[in-house]
């Protein structure tokens, strides 16, 4: 997070003879998003297991998601991206990411998430788990299984964990369960 707020993912070189430090003067921006709002900024950047950077960034903040970020394919905010720091000049994108061909912004690997603050991939299956903090009550944990295609949408915020939150679930949308949830007294 810049000292605007917003959210920039840099790449650094090490410095000549110091292989543990990064050299300040090196950074190459490879990503920029504006935040709207003071909170839910991002929460990690992790590579997954085939080797491509995976960015989690909240909805952009506020309450109740009033952008409708969570939801929109047309903003990076409330989403999982992927991109592929090997290639292109800043990056590339996966040739399988759901809107790789159009329909959305194509670094978007998965939506409907409000503050996914951690994730990790399991070591021995390449499962992916997601902390995803919640609303007013509920906090909530998601899973997607390895060498299953992008596009997961997991409701936020048409839903708050399992519950429904705001709006109604449009016909023939798919949305993916949490595998644990949890109420704020809990933790």
């Amino acid at each position: 997070t810049n000292l605007k707020g917003d959210t920039v993912i840099a790449r650094y070189s090490v410095q000549a003879g110091s292989p543990n430090q990064a050299d300040p003067g090196s950074e190459l921006v490879l990503l920029e998003v504006d935040q709207p709002y003071a909170n839910h900024n991002g929460g990690q950047i992790s590579f997954s297991p085939s080797g491509y950077l995976i960015i989690a960034l909240g909805d952009g903040g506020s309450a109740n998601d009033p952008q409708g970020n969570g939801q929109s394919t047309n903003t990076l905010l409330g989403k999982l991206l992927r991109i592929d720091v090997d290639n292109g000049e800043r990056y590339a994108i996966p040739a399988d990411n759901p809107f790789a061909a159009g329909g959305g912004l194509p670094e978007i690997w998965m939506l409907g998430l409000r503050n996914p603050w951690r994730f990790s991939f399991d070591r021995v299956t390449g499962d992916l788990y997601i902390a995803d903090v919640g609303q007013n009550t509920w906090e909530e944990v998601d899973f997607w299984p390895a060498g299953s295609p992008g596009g997961a949408n997991f409701g936020w915020s048409l839903r708050e964990g399992a519950h429904p939150f705001a709006g109604s679930l449009p016909n023939g949308l798919q949305l993916i369960e949490p595998v644990v949830e949890y109420q704020h007294p809990l933790g």
